[in-house]
């Protein structure tokens, strides 16, 4: 797996995801006349501002109204269009949820939601900025495609393939710099998980900004004797059953991570697909039920327990309390 050498590091290179998808839909509206972009009043924070400035003719600004957003996306799609309509995930698809299941999904049209500025790593904005119900929100809905990339070259990759993939999409982006762990050489498709560092004690999957700190904590596990795997599933729905069953029954345990929250999120689908393939000991780690706080992105972190020092003691704790499962 192509990954960048200096993993831990502190010079690691960082880069706000949202950066990854601008470039990504810039170039997929040079490759595709029929990519059209929509915004409620956020072009530059959604990185939406490329796209608008390049093709002024297939940009819409729509303001604040969010339920008109995606109505409006809902509306081009099918006309032929492929609309990409971006806000803040605690405004789309928050506020407009409705609309997004009735006019996008009910009708499978292929409109490109793009939720930036999600989990609490939005920072001093508070609970009321700090989007953690979307991804269960988002995965609940049929015919409904979720990606959470891990880092900003991989959003661009994510945003050329959900411009392709004909589908209703979810496109989850993080506001702050996170660090850029994946390679233009790193894999990656829709509906695939990635085994990033192979091990035996524990499986931990991640996904989106959440794969670096599982990273991370497998090498500070390392030290200590402690063989951990770690797989990045980018996209959520659907997902990639054979790979996660596969490192699942390898290692016996399972430990999932997320920066939203745990009921109905990402751990949730990871369990619900081991309890009816392979069922065995899981433990989620996200937001446990609690709304966010005001704070620096690493702060707020490390106060909810999601960095990679938390992640490797509660990795720690799990193997010590559970036994490996092998049927």
């Amino acid at each position: 797996m192509h990954l960048v050498s200096n993993i831990g590091a502190n010079d690691i290179k960082q880069e706000p995801i949202r950066a990854g998808f601008g470039r990504g839909l810039l170039a997929a509206g040079k490759e595709n006349e029929k990519v059209v972009g929509l915004c409620a009043d956020l072009t530059e924070s959604t990185r939406m501002i490329e796209f608008a400035e390049a093709f002024p003719n297939r940009y819409v600004e729509i303001g604040v109204a969010e339920q008109n957003l995606v109505t409006v996306a809902s509306g081009m799609a099918a006309m032929g269009k492929i609309p990409f309509a971006s806000s803040y995930a605690a405004f789309a698809p928050r506020r407009c949820w409705e609309q997004i299941r009735t006019t996008i999904c009910l009708n499978d049209q292929p409109v490109k939601l793009v939720g930036s500025h999600a989990g609490i790593s939005v920072g001093p904005d508070g609970a009321t900025h700090q989007m953690l119900e979307d991804i269960a929100l988002m995965r609940a809905l049929p015919n409904m495609v979720v990606v959470a990339p891990g880092d900003s070259v991989e959003a661009e990759k994510a945003t050329h393939a959900i411009t392709n993939n004909g589908k209703p999409s979810y496109l989850r982006l993080a506001r702050e710099k996170t660090p850029v762990f994946t390679t233009p050489d790193t894999p990656f498709e829709l509906g695939k998980a990635y085994v990033l560092r192979e091990g035996t004690d524990l499986a931990i999957f991640g996904t989106g900004a959440m794969t670096y700190q599982a990273l991370v904590a497998a090498q500070m596990l390392e030290r200590h004797g402690i063989s951990v795997e770690v797989v990045h599933v980018p996209t959520i729905k659907p997902l990639d059953a054979n790979t996660i069953i596969a490192s699942a029954k390898k290692c016996g345990r399972v430990l999932t991570v997320e920066e939203a929250q745990v009921a109905a999120g990402f751990g949730s689908a990871i369990a619900e697909l081991l309890s009816e393939t392979w069922a065995m000991p899981v433990t989620r780690m996200g937001m446990q039920d609690r709304f966010g706080e005001s704070g620096t992105p690493q702060e707020l972190l490390a106060y909810f327990g999601l960095d990679a020092k938390h992640i490797a003691a509660r990795a720690s704790e799990w193997i010590s309390q559970v036994p490996q499962y092998h049927r």
